[in-house]
């Protein structure tokens, strides 16, 4: 076992709890702010530029910060970074709104994104070591604890959260930072930290650029990435743009909550799909659909495409962080998970970027359809040239 890491003594149930709430922190302050985005763009005159730039920035970071993560892991052990992850991410998402200013607002969420990008490639490595045997079921777990801090500000923040909180974005900020300041202090109470460094050689932690499958789980990542946070991103500007802004909460709220029948499919059939082209395939070919029904001017057609475009990207997203546990040594999980995280969440913002560049110079509300399109073809592209091995 890695220096830093929990002992695996003690009952499973409380590991798994523990990778479920860590999960919820990946996404619970990040997905804070599509729901508060008409008001930031009101108040700070954001344009549609800056807009993509705050809702990618995090998912920037992911990429940018994965490989200092997977240095990070190296050197304090996964429980360590983890912890040291979730307490930046507490911090910097309280500290957004303070001002209100944007050099505040864009430096904090930056700060935020790479505290997220320290937890990323320790969750797989602690489901390698933790359950060898069940990865998909541990993966597909934390994950579900991912998509649930996905529908929690997305589904509360609008007729609830604003409403208790005097309509202040800012004050929404603190409050969806708060549990995730909890979670740090579980974790640092109910998981031991254990010395394992004596007559051990240093552990490596620059991705293996060579390897093949670290380019294709990237891309796959990246490009089911795109599908989601593009959504994320321009489904509230698209809404009130096509004149359907009544739409906003039930469609963020189908986006992410439809995010959660891929979780549980994954816990129950997770073994006979792990590692499989085909079904990264057919959930793009979905997602390509889906995106199609977001132009059918019908509120019901719009609230499901979203509901179905939030369960194939969540399928893509668990698949993808499955794979590392499976195809690397134990020693070299947080390697091979940096290196598809950071290629995959720079392609995951740069999309995005680019959508909103064009949304600026040609008004055409359908660009906020690009994202998702050019996400969808990179994963059918590459997904049909990946063999596990």
């Amino acid at each position: 076992m890695d220096q830093g890491e929990p002992s695996k003594r003690g009952p499973a149930w409380s590991r798994l709890s523990l990778l479920w709430l860590l999960g919820i922190d990946l996404r619970l302050t990040i997905l804070a702010v599509p729901p508060v985005l008409p008001l930031i763009h009101h108040d700070l005159h954001l344009d549609e530029k800056l807009v993509a730039a705050l809702t990618g920035l995090p998912v920037l970071l992911f990429g940018l910060a994965a490989i200092p993560g997977s240095l990070l892991i190296a050197r304090i052990g996964a429980r360590r970074a983890a912890v040291a992850g979730v307490l930046i991410v507490a911090i910097a998402s309280a500290l957004r709104g303070v001002g209100p200013s944007v050099p505040m607002l864009f430096g904090m969420t930056a700060l935020m994104g790479a505290g997220v990008a320290i937890m990323q490639p320790a969750l797989p490595t602690l489901v390698g070591r933790w359950f060898p045997e069940r990865v998909s079921l541990a993966t597909a777990l934390y994950a579900n604890g991912l998509l649930v801090g996905e529908m929690l500000p997305a589904s509360l923040t609008i007729p609830l959260i604003l409403p208790m909180l005097g309509g202040s974005w800012r004050a929404s900020f603190v409050f969806w930072a708060a549990p995730v300041l909890v979670t740090a202090f579980l974790v640092l109470f109910f998981t031991p930290h254990t010395d394992h460094r004596h007559g051990r050689a240093p552990a490596r932690w620059w991705p293996n650029w060579r390897d093949i499958r670290t380019w294709q789980l990237g891309f796959m990542l990246g490009g089911g990435s795109a599908l989601y946070f593009g959504c994320n991103a321009f489904l509230p500007d698209y809404l009130h743009a096509i004149g359907r802004p009544g739409l906003l909460n039930a469609a963020l709220t189908a986006l992410n909550s439809g995010q959660i029948p891929a979780s549980l499919l994954i816990m129950a059939i997770g073994r006979r799909l792990v590692g499989r082209k085909e079904p990264f395939i057919v959930m793009s070919m979905i997602g390509l659909l889906s995106l199609a029904g977001l132009l059918v001017p019908s509120g019901p057609v719009i609230v499901a495409a979203a509901g179905l475009i939030g369960f194939a990207a969540a399928f893509t997203l668990i698949l993808s962080l499955a794979l590392p546990p499976l195809l690397a040594e134990p020693s070299d999980v947080h390697r091979l998970a940096a290196g598809m995280l950071a290629l995959g969440y720079t392609i995951t913002f740069i999309v995005p970027y680019v959508a909103g560049a064009v949304w600026d110079a040609t008004h055409l509300t359908a660009s906020a359809l690009i994202p998702g399109v050019a996400g969808d073809l990179l994963v059918i592209a590459v997904a049909a040239t990946f063999r596990r091995t």
